[in-house]
């Protein structure tokens, strides 16, 4: 069931009831997160506003890792999930998020791209 909007009915100060001068709609739904992990590829494909589609990844295998002093760009295999700032869920469970650490076959890397969001992950190697 996907959450929406709250508070369309508000308190006065009194503490009366002010009803809704509307209902809700349906691009006020908030979607549930797409929680980017470890694995076989796999894409989820979601319809937002105005009929368009996000491409969300909820397992990825690789990640294209920019080295800044060499100036080049290669795809390369994700071994771990080193540390996630976001969260200290996420760094127990694994969950890539942008700003996340992780370990490739290059060394350390920080993702600056949104997973669940840009259906890729674009990393930074960390020196």
């Amino acid at each position: 069931m996907a959450k929406s909007v709250e508070n369309l009915v508000k308190r006065k100060a009194s503490g009366g009831r002010r009803r809704a001068s509307r209902g809700r709609r349906a691009y006020e739904q908030d979607g549930y997160a797409v929680e980017t992990s470890l694995g076989e590829d796999l894409r989820v494909m979601k319809r937002i506003r105005g009929g368009r589609v996000k491409v969300a990844l909820r397992r990825i295998q690789y990640a294209t890792v920019v080295d800044l002093t060499a100036g080049k760009a290669s795809k390369v295999k994700i071994l771990r999930v080193v540390k996630n700032p976001a969260s200290r869920d996420y760094e127990r469970r694994r969950v890539i998020t942008k700003g996340a650490l992780i370990e490739t076959e290059q060394g350390l890397a920080k993702v600056v791209s949104r997973p669940g969001q840009d259906g890729v992950v674009n990393a930074i190697l960390v020196r």
